[in-house]
């Protein structure tokens, strides 16, 4: 490998969040030129983000499941059964909305620890596991709804896919998401400062900052122009806020990426490798809980294909964001703005007319390069390994 391209690999691992966001705004103004400006209006931009609202739920799961060497098939089924069974304890037995959202929650945590149950202690390969679930899941989802559509007749829980904040409150979440993000780059910088350790240069950090606040000025402008930030964004937003706690700052968190990295090791060094991988899946029947809420919500009604292939959207999302195929590696903003890219992906053929079958070939290309760009990193450039 020549030293041009190890430099060229270095800035896409080092940036690699970076350099998808460049990707998407490339590629929406790509859509907008190629649509004489149609693709770029506020509109278009909430939607986009209303969609990858659910597939970022199941991507926030899923990355901490391919972190630590596992895969999960059955999400797509879980988040269909779980919100056909919002629709039913609405519609058919009216339950309150609170009922029905705290079950469904724990629903979705106890199929995630059956899977986890299974796979941790079992022995059971994920993908066998999941594959039964997702077979499984899908049955139940078309016995409990009989293959017809079962309405929602609570607007509490429509609200939950289909409302937006309020304009003056989206501006205050705005200004209050910065000066978390400013005092969080000040005390790290300060603490590492005590410490003795290495910082950038201080116009870096502050040349970040102000990145950073004219992307929230320009998010929160732009869906203020249609309706205001929608809830399930909303939620999206705050899920990522957690997760990414519970990756880079507890112990929970990094005993993942080791078992990832290096479960033997990990096993040896005390952690109890079963219990962590089994609360990964729990993690997960979790997102698949708030992503069928979502769904059924957005759609107000409990749909017998809902969560259609929402697996393969949720793997592409982790694999494009950052999350490699070997475990250990991956982070929950990447799989956001790699939901992100691939909604931009979606939204944009969908309004050109490109045709489905098309756009599951582009989908498909698209994974397969984040996933030959993953294994070519690891073998140090090389694509074909050696013998």
């Amino acid at each position: 490998m020549t030293t041009a391209t190890k430099k060229i690999q270095r800035f896409f691992t080092q940036y690699k969040i970076v350099t998808l966001l460049f990707a998407v705004v490339v590629i929406w103004a790509l859509f907008g030129s190629l649509s004489d400006g149609a693709f770029l209006t506020p509109r278009n931009f909430s939607n986009l983000l209303r969609q990858m609202a659910i597939t970022g739920m199941l991507a926030s799961g899923m990355v901490f499941i391919i972190i630590s060497g596992e895969i999960d098939l059955s999400v797509g089924a879980s988040l269909g059964l779980l919100g056909g069974i919002a629709a039913i304890m609405d519609y058919t037995y009216h339950f309150p909305m609170a009922v029905t959202v705290l079950t469904v929650i724990a629903l979705g945590i106890a199929i995630g620890l059956f899977n986890g149950y299974w796979v941790a202690y079992l022995r059971v390969p994920s993908f066998i596991v999941s594959l039964a679930g997702f077979l499984a899941f899908r049955g139940m989802l078309l016995g409990i709804t009989k293959g017809t559509t079962v309405p929602l007749e609570s607007q509490g829980l429509v609200l939950i896919g289909q409302g937006y904040l309020p304009i003056t409150f989206g501006n205050i979440l705005g200004v209050v998401v910065f000066g978390l993000l400013a005092f969080l780059a000040i005390k790290t910088r300060t603490g590492r400062m005590q410490h003795g350790l290495s910082v950038a240069p201080l116009w870096q950090d502050m040349g970040k900052l102000a990145a950073i606040a004219v992307v929230i000025v320009g998010f929160v402008y732009t869906l203020n122009q249609y309706e205001g930030i929608p809830v399930p964004v909303l939620a999206t937003l705050i899920i990522l806020g957690i997760f990414s706690f519970i990756a880079n700052k507890t112990v929970f968190g990094r005993r993942i990426y080791s078992i990832g990295s290096n479960v033997e090791a990990t096993r040896l060094s005390g952690v109890n490798v079963r219990f962590i991988k089994m609360m990964v899946f729990a993690m997960m029947g979790l997102m698949c809980a708030f992503a069928g809420l979502t769904t059924t919500a957005r759609l107000a009604a409990g749909s017998p294909s809902a969560g259609n292939l929402g697996e393969l959207d949720a793997i592409a999302s982790c694999f494009i964001g950052g999350a490699s195929a070997y475990g250990g590696t991956g982070t929950v903003p990447g799989v956001i703005v790699g939901a992100v890219l691939m909604g931009v992906i979606n939204l944009g053929m969908s309004l050109m007319g490109v045709d489905q079958n098309m756009q599951k070939v582009v989908k498909g290309l698209v994974l397969l390069a984040a996933v030959i760009f993953d294994v070519v990193s690891k073998r140090g450039g090389k694509l074909i390994a050696k013998n």
